[in-house]
């Protein structure tokens, strides 16, 4: 899979205003009431990455959860990426 052109990228954050692209990945900051909420959403996150096949990078602090999502093998953000920003904003976005 080829790595999305910086035009591409820009449209994937127009159409998911609340990822932005940060050190060469897509990412995402969310924020929950305590600790016990953040891990149950990483929990969430992390059945729709396996279920697709694609694992973002997690980084847990307290309560604040940031995805951040790269392809490896193809040396850049993929169209994989973005369909895994659809599916995590489609599933996870009622999330407190």
């Amino acid at each position: 899979m080829k790595a999305l052109t910086p035009t591409e990228i820009e449209e994937v954050l127009q159409t998911h205003p609340s990822w932005k692209l940060h050190e060469g990945k897509l990412t995402r900051e969310w924020t929950f009431k305590d600790f016990v909420q953040a891990m149950a959403f990483v929990n969430r996150a992390a059945e729709l990455a396996e279920a697709a096949g694609h694992h973002p990078d997690i980084d847990i602090r307290y309560n604040r959860v940031q995805l951040g999502l790269i392809s490896h093998d193809a040396g850049g953000i993929t169209q994989r990426d973005a369909t895994m920003i659809a599916s995590l904003d489609s599933q996870l976005e009622t999330t407190p």
